[in-house]
């Protein structure tokens, strides 16, 4: 997955706003952070702690829990995981920061 494709995604859901900078794009949702990239190849997407235990376990190719994320309602998403499941990621940071 690019991160146009990122882009593309992230802004297609009601509410979600592209900030941060041209290198560093985030999205957020009533100024909520739904996803950040931190660079290229890797996306931290907001995650319950529940939901990125399954994420990790369900795709460890794309999911990761660095240790600067452990105590963080955080998950690091590496960009040429699994694109279906990224996407199903940032949908759930999307609803979980609506709520």
């Amino acid at each position: 997955m690019s991160p146009d494709q990122v882009d593309a995604f992230a802004r297609s859901l009601p509410g979600v706003k592209r900030k941060g900078t041209e290198a560093r794009p985030a999205w957020y949702v009533d100024d909520r952070l739904v996803a950040r990239l931190v660079d290229e190849g890797e996306l931290v997407v907001r995650s319950s702690f529940e939901r990125r235990e399954r994420l990790v376990a369900d795709h460890p190719e794309t999911f990761g829990i660095p240790p600067r994320y452990e105590k963080h309602l955080k998950v690091q998403a590496l960009l040429n995981g699994d694109a279906t499941a990224i996407c199903d990621a940032i949908r759930s940071a999307w609803e979980l920061q609506r709520r």
